[in-house]
């Protein structure tokens, strides 16, 4: 007769850990995997830290200034796949020139443009100081306009930014509505994906291929 209180306690004991199952924590999320722009950034940060490491005598980040981003910009001008034309070229300012000639091939403005751009966001995730940021150096926006301006005459491509139309009033929103907010959104839809196409384009350790557009 005393046995039985006994058993039914341990009976109690045993059942009483499943609901105790509620009380331990929840699994960890799955996290996303990075977006297109996370991996390119990742990887332009990579190729430009392997760069230091290589340079003679090897840099570190703490002493890179805008002169050396400068001189990793040209660098890279070597696996570019855009054609510049010299000014002693006939094809000079053509932008659809006839037949091929022995101007080099350089990195597209574009590209460097958004490549910068990366590393500058790169530069600050990284635990770098703003006001010492190198890739956003007065230098090194000089460079990037001096760029801009001179592979726009020697490719006859203008380089404009395009300015975003500014969105009607609330209170004037009515019946135009369809009309005027299309329009914006057609404008964002594009540049949204031409800034995309720019910033998918990879830059390998090896290959360093920061293509043209």
């Amino acid at each position: 007769m005393e046995s039985a209180p006994c058993r039914s306690g341990a009976g109690e004991g045993s059942s009483s850990s499943p609901r105790g199952d509620p009380d331990q924590p929840p699994p960890a999320p799955v996290r996303a995997p990075p977006s297109r722009y996370e991996s390119q950034k990742r990887r332009d940060w990579n190729t430009f830290l392997q760069y230091l490491r290589n340079h003679k005598p090897p840099l570190t980040l703490a002493r890179c200034s805008g002169a050396h981003v400068i001189e990793f910009l040209r660098y890279l001008d070597q696996f570019g796949k855009t054609k510049v034309h010299n000014a002693g070229c006939a094809f000079f300012g053509h932008p659809n020139p006839p037949g091929p000639c022995a101007c080099p091939l350089k990195q597209a403005w574009g590209s460097l443009d958004a490549l910068i751009g990366r590393l500058r966001a790169a530069y600050e995730e990284s635990g770098g100081r703003p006001e010492a940021n190198p890739f956003a150096a007065r230098a090194v926006r000089i460079y990037l306009r001096e760029v801009r301006e001179s592979q726009a005459k020697a490719r006859g491509i203008p380089y404009e930014k395009k300015k975003r139309k500014r969105q009607p009033p609330a209170s004037a929103s009515g019946s135009g509505q369809s009309s005027g907010g299309g329009g914006g959104g057609g404008e964002s839809s594009s540049s949204t994906a031409a800034a995309s196409a720019v910033g998918s384009r990879p830059v390998g350790v090896k290959a360093l291929s920061v293509r043209g557009v």
